[in-house]
């Protein structure tokens, strides 16, 4: 193997070191917001829901924008500026606990900074990796998040066990800053600058438009696992599973883990759109298995924790091997340029389908939620067909390499 073909560089190594510390320091607040929400504000369970979800609504409206600002200037000061406003947001939670206002801009202006690092930090490892060796390096480095969210939340409940929320606040900022300092010491080759940066306000300067049948199809599956997030917990509870609920997660992350450590080889000889449709295929498994879970409890316990388990594991397992696999079709159909954007449009078409699942999820669940989860599979289904019928064919007319 070439010195040029090398993946785990100095700069490689860092960055996904700072991915990780990005990722953990987030999911440090993810399970305990909501109980400083309550006990800081008295606020009700629906309320702190509209709270938390202007976050999400700033990641997305910045995503485009950040992607732009990553193309138009360095990359590398564009991610350390991000990372320090992201870092500097959990200063401000220490001393937003007075006005219920004051913690909604401050979660607001959180958000903005999360969408830009998050946006440009997905660009730059492209920058610094091999294009020989991109599936494999994307997979690696979507392992951080994963790992940071099989640790994020846990550590974050101990924190606040005894009740002292200034303490996570603390912690989350301790791993921040260390981010910051591996962000510092990646090192990134000159660019060519962003072609026909007069042409600000054009539309294709904030989405990739070649991207936009697969960002449909990939907000398709965003969906269901949208739903799988945020109810499966209570979904289990429902149909009489009761003893290890959490370890679905755990079980899932496995899955997502032991896919990105194998799909990205193969996305790296040339199987983008093979890989994807295979992903997909055992994702719908996975999701099958999960709205058949009433009628198999119903039939037998046993074989109902068996399928939790086991559906757990194929949707980990089918959507790790989706997102390297995605990340490069929309990296492949963008000038070297325009990587951000592409990201950009990438991360957007996942974002607006976790939020849209979150919200189907709950109207759908009226007769419980075996419905709003029958509802999924029937998307990914969808979603397989669109893909292979049609962005597939559409990926090799507009691919650049």
């Amino acid at each position: 193997m070439s010195a040029d073909d090398r993946l785990f560089t100095r700069s490689y190594i860092f960055m996904c070191l700072a991915n990780f510390l990005t990722a953990f320091s987030f999911f440090l607040l993810v399970p305990t917001l909501p109980f400083y929400l309550v006990d800081t504000f008295g606020l009700e369970p629906d309320i702190v829901g509209l709270v938390l979800s202007c976050y999400v609504v700033a990641v997305l409206c910045i995503r485009p924008f950040a992607g732009f600002i990553a193309d138009m200037f360095p990359r590398k000061k564009v991610y350390v500026i991000s990372y320090i406003l992201f870092a500097l947001a959990f200063v401000g939670y220490m001393f937003a606990f007075t006005d219920i206002i004051m913690f909604i801009i401050l979660r607001v202006l959180h958000g903005f900074a999360f969408g830009a690092l998050n946006t440009t930090g997905n660009t730059l490892v492209i920058d610094i990796m091999p294009s020989s060796r991109r599936g494999e390096g994307l997979g690696y480095f979507g392992v951080t998040n994963n790992l940071a969210m099989a640790f994020g939340p846990m550590t974050g409940l101990f924190l606040i066990d005894s009740g002292n929320y200034g303490q996570l606040f603390f912690a989350a900022l301790l791993v921040a800053c260390v981010g910051l300092l591996f962000a510092t010491l990646v090192r990134v080759k000159w660019r060519q600058p962003l072609e026909n940066v007069g042409k600000v306000f054009s539309i294709d300067r904030f989405i990739l438009l070649a991207g936009i049948p697969a960002s449909l199809a990939f907000f398709m599956l965003a969906i269901p696992y949208g739903m799988t997030s945020s109810y499966i917990a209570i979904y289990a509870s429902e149909v009489g599973i009761v003893n290890g609920v959490g370890l679905f997660f755990t079980v899932q992350g496995a899955g997502l883990i032991v896919s990105r450590l194998l799909s990205g080889k193969r996305v790296d000889k040339g199987f983008i759109t093979q890989t994807i449709s295979l992903g997909i295929v055992i994702a719908l498994f996975g999701v099958v298995g999960e709205a058949m879970l009433s009628l198999v409890c119903g039939f037998s316990m046993d074989m109902g924790y068996v399928l939790y388990f086991l559906s757990a594991f194929l949707i980990g397992y089918g959507f790790g091997t989706i997102f390297p696999a995605f990340n490069t079709l929309f990296i492949n159909m963008a000038p070297h340029s325009r990587r951000a954007t592409a990201n950009a449009t990438y991360l957007t078409g996942w974002d607006v389908g976790i939020g849209a699942g979150m919200l189907l999820g709950g109207t759908l669940s009226v007769n419980g939620y075996s419905g709003s989860f029958a509802f999924g599979a029937i998307l990914v289904f969808a979603a397989l067909i669109y893909f292979v019928t049609f962005v597939a064919k559409h990926f090799h007319r507009h691919r650049l390499r």
